[in-house]
């Protein structure tokens, strides 16, 4: 089995209570940080989630995976920390999230997940599957049972 090491850029903004990547903090294979005034990343070559985006795909294995973790709305914000040039990728259509989205103010994109969701498709995409990723993700059954075959 592949191991993808993570790195998980954290809006200031987003809440730990809520964060469905939390459970995960002290994992091996796992560098949180928290984006603070001034805080920039080297993502050159690195695999960058996003929406707009060519699939990816086990070709992509190698890469470090790099997940912003915020809102919708904060999102372009946050990806300004990022330098050098990462690998856009984008998941499988067809994906759908399990967590009960609440927002009325702000639409969520089709397809969008919990992190926790995208992080578990795109690391089985890359040859790491590990359902363990989703141990403490309380919509972990349901989401599993809606995969698409093939995913």
């Amino acid at each position: 089995m592949i191991k993808v090491p993570v790195i998980i850029i954290r809006h200031p903004k987003e809440r730990l209570s809520k964060c469905s990547l939390e459970p995960l903090r002290e994992r091996s294979g796992f560098t949180f940080y928290r984006v603070k005034p001034g805080f920039k990343f080297d993502a050159g070559g690195h695999i960058l989630l996003a929406m707009d985006a060519p699939p990816l795909s086990p070709t992509d294995a190698g890469r470090p995976l790099i997940l912003l973790d915020s809102t919708w709305r904060r999102l372009p914000q946050l990806e300004t920390c990022l330098g050098g040039e990462p690998v856009r990728r984008s998941l499988p259509a067809g994906i759908k999230t399990a967590y009960p989205r609440v927002s009325k103010v702000f639409a969520d994109p089709l397809g969008g997940l919990a992190s926790v969701e995208a992080l578990y498709v795109a690391k089985k995409i890359l040859g790491d599957d590990d359902p363990t990723l989703l141990d403490d993700y309380r919509w972990k059954e349901e989401f599993l049972k809606n995969l698409p075959p093939g995913i």
